[in-house]
């Protein structure tokens, strides 16, 4: 059995279970966490931070989280509504008037956090997703490829740059700048989007899936799907110190169980963390308002999205590519986080519902 660090209430004994599992099937570590009322319930790791598996997995290790990053953007997103400062059902072009060109004058603000804008593919070099500029530049120029509002596409690289610049349009901060500034630090949660060198000595990089090399490639998993367009994204770019530094709002931010948890316990918890309120109860509702159900036409499966969040019953959440997951259930006041260094192809991955699903199952002796 697997070396499980850290600590967790007796009634969630099958979750660090779950993951001792997992690291006896070969992967190579992760961490778990389950916040209830803002507080951990479970706090655990385990495994290696690298592929040579010489480095143990501390507590303090941290990894690429890729689309999980999407929540913490769609948090400040949030943020910034519930103060006022951004209609949702705006035109982006109020805040960015460039943007009102090719089509695109009748995108709206929640048109981009409901990947139903219409801008799914990232056709640049991958070099430019490190260059805002020319990144947010190359989005604006493009045409919808649908009339905006009507269907859904995964916006994988691309929702990141389009909310971010609207962010950074209305506060003069980049997005990365703006979580740091008004999430991460007066919660004190480790999860960066534009990692500081600093902190380079406590990543954990990706490790492909065992029939795969660095040169594995983001695709989508479902088999409907419409063909792979745009740049692909390397297993060997995400493990970059170029990609480490550059704020990809969508994909590029690192952390670790406690602190992506910690953070979505404020969308768990009615907007309020242990004394720190970032925004209202009725700001956070809005996330699970239903913006689009039907089948997405990238990743060629069914799906409802609400306002930067996917819907699922009564919770919400998402998954990063490799494995991570963050899920939120408001009815319960319960954020379940876990982040992994090992991926798996997407089709052979149910590694993240097996953790919530041994969370569900401690809730209900807490909850007796």
């Amino acid at each position: 059995m697997a070396d499980i660090q850290g600590s967790y209430d007796e009634l969630f004994t099958a979750v660090p279970s779950v993951l001792a599992g997992l690291l006896d099937d070969g992967d190579t570590g992760a961490s778990v966490a389950v916040f209830v009322d803002g507080e951990p319930v479970v706090d655990v790791w385990g495994g290696f931070g690298d592929a040579d598996r010489t480095i143990p997995w501390q507590r303090n290790t941290i990894t690429n989280v890729w689309s999980v990053t999407k929540t913490m953007t769609a948090l400040c997103a949030l943020v910034l509504a519930d103060r006022g400062a951004l209609d949702l059902a705006a035109p982006v072009s109020r805040y960015w008037p460039e943007f009102a060109v090719a089509g695109k004058e009748r995108v709206l603000v929640r048109h981009l956090l409901a990947h139903t804008a219409g801008l799914p593919d990232w056709d640049g070099p991958v070099e430019d997703l490190y260059n805002w500029p020319s990144a947010t530049a190359r989005l604006a120029a493009q045409s919808p490829q649908w009339e905006p509002g009507s269907a859904a596409g995964y916006h994988s690289l691309t929702q990141g740059f389009l909310v971010g610049e609207v962010v950074r349009r209305i506060t003069g901060q980049s997005l990365g700048d703006f979580f740091a500034a008004e999430v991460a630090g007066p919660l004190g949660a480790d999860f960066h989007i534009g990692l500081p060198a600093e902190h380079d000595h406590r990543v954990a990089p990706a490790v492909p899936p065992s029939s795969q090399d660095e040169d594995y490639a983001a695709s989508a998993p479902g088999s409907g799907a419409l063909p792979a367009v745009g740049t692909p994204v390397r297993v060997r770019d995400g493990n970059s110190v170029a990609w480490r530094r550059a704020q990809i709002p969508a994909a590029s931010g690192f952390g670790n169980a406690r602190s992506v948890a910690l953070v979505q316990s404020v969308m768990a918890c009615g907007g309020a963390v242990r004394g720190v309120r970032l925004l209202s109860p009725a700001g956070c509702d809005r996330a699970s308002e239903e913006q689009f159900q039907g089948v997405d036409r990238i990743l060629g499966m069914s799906v409802r999205y609400g306002l930067g969040y996917g819907l699922f019953g009564s919770a919400y959440g998402w998954g990063g590519w490799g494995g991570s997951i963050v899920m939120v259930e408001p009815d319960s006041r319960m954020a379940v986080a876990y982040v992994t260094n090992q991926m798996r192809e997407p089709a052979d991955d149910s590694r993240g519902l097996e953790i919530v699903m041994a969370a569900y199952d401690g809730l209900k002796g807490l909850r007796v």
